[in-house]
């Protein structure tokens, strides 16, 4: 890999600057979903274990950026580690003369947990002054927040040439999101296939791009579907559309067929009057939906090709859901697929599940376990996978 990992960094004495992901969900202060903050304790333990102080680092949600504000704090985030029984201090602010000497007098195996980054405008302005004020605290850097690595901002990318190359390093899930995605985007086993779906086509447009010529297939659902149908002629009622994107659609699909990939669109669907759990439904005899209606989730028979193709498929990508799967009676299509690709990484192949939205289907359908990789930056996963370069991964690279 381009960058160095947290094993190539000798962290033993040092105070090392570490950001991470920790934007969980709170309600009444309390923290709902620890998850993020779990994902990157194994990295934080190791730089504790090696012998080095941490000044840990990270946004919540999405303050004004004109100072505190305690809806935004990170001291749930600072309650929850203790309680995990780390020696943790929360800082008295982001930056300052007060926070610089909270950092001095950290020791070895201690932890300084700063305030919420975005309480500045610097954070996400990437102001150079804010950066180098960050870069100050601490003598190493380590990010560890792949979900913010789309972000060109000042803890992600800004302050990290203020610090020697050989004290700079991915953590353990940063190492691990770039490796996963390199596995799809690099060295695939063949055949690979890409699942997409979701709402529009105009937000995957680099994605189908990107894999068009790299996949053997891409198999299409959700609300995007209907945009590609009706660039093809096909009626699609009353289901969305992005009617400003078809010229682009239909480049979309000229483009598959010269380069040899399989656009694979519904041959079927199930329709509905309205979105709702008591709407009129009915199945499609084919890929034509009535006037009167709007497909809501991919039919048996789409469900029917598509699952032939997850089962001969040794390498796939998952981004994005088949219809309205929040909604159980338009989730079958989506829940379908999503015990397919389990069991086709159960028998070996490499699944990787990329997005919000996918990642809730997965949980919905019970099988996150079973998937190879599941991601933890939606946006910083689909732009990775787009072709596109990341701030705070080009920022890491040697």
């Amino acid at each position: 890999m381009g960058f160095r990992t947290l094993k190539e960094l000798d962290a033993k004495g040092l105070r090392v600057f570490l950001r991470a992901d920790l934007n969980v969900p709170l309600k009444n202060g309390a923290i709902t979903d620890p998850t993020r903050i779990r994902e990157t304790l194994p990295t934080l333990q190791f730089l504790l274990g090696q012998g080095a102080s941490v000044v840990l680092a990270s946004h919540l949600g999405r303050p004004k950026g004109d100072g505190f504000e305690a809806a935004f704090s990170l001291a749930p985030v600072a309650t929850w580690l203790k309680g995990e029984g780390f020696d943790v201090k929360l800082a008295s602010g982001v930056v300052g003369d007060a926070v610089a000497a909270e950092a001095r007098a950290l020791k070895p195996g201690q932890v300084l947990l700063l305030e919420n980054l975005r309480f500045q405008k610097g954070e996400t302005k990437n102001n150079p002054e804010f950066a180098a004020a960050l870069a100050g605290l601490a003598e190493a850097y380590v990010n560890d927040a792949f979900g913010a690595a789309h972000r060109g901002h000042a803890s992600v990318s800004g302050m990290v040439a203020d610090f020697p190359k050989n004290r700079v390093a991915a953590g353990f899930l940063m190492a691990k999101e770039l490796a996963a995605l390199g596995r799809i985007l690099d060295h695939p086993e063949k055949p690979l296939i890409a699942v997409m779906g979701g709402a529009k086509v105009s937000d995957k447009i680099e994605l189908i791009h990107h894999f068009i010529g790299k996949a053997d297939a891409i198999l299409i659902g959700g609300a995007m579907s209907y945009t590609l149908l009706k660039a093809k002629g096909t009626a699609i009622g009353k289901s969305l559309c992005e009617d400003d994107k078809l010229d682009l659609a239909r480049d979309l699909i000229r483009e598959a067929e010269a380069k040899g990939t399989r656009l694979l669109l519904p041959l079927d669907h199930l329709v509905a009057d309205r979105i709702a759990e008591d709407a009129d439904c009915a199945l499609t005899n084919d890929a034509d939906i009535p006037a009167d209606r709007m497909g809501l989730d991919i039919g048996p028979e789409t469900v029917a090709a598509y699952v032939q193709e997850i089962r001969a498929a040794l390498t796939i990508l998952w981004n994005g859901p088949m219809g309205v799967f929040e909604l159980d009676v338009f989730a079958s299509g989506t829940l379908t697929l999503a015990e397919e690709m389990a069991d086709a990484a159960d028998r070996g192949a490499f699944v990787l599940v990329g997005g919000g939205d996918s990642v809730a289907a997965a949980a919905k359908a019970g099988v996150i376990s079973r998937m190879s990789h599941v991601s933890t930056g939606g946006g910083a996963s689909l732009e990775f996978l787009s072709g596109l370069e990341l701030p705070g991964v080009v920022a890491l690279s040697r």
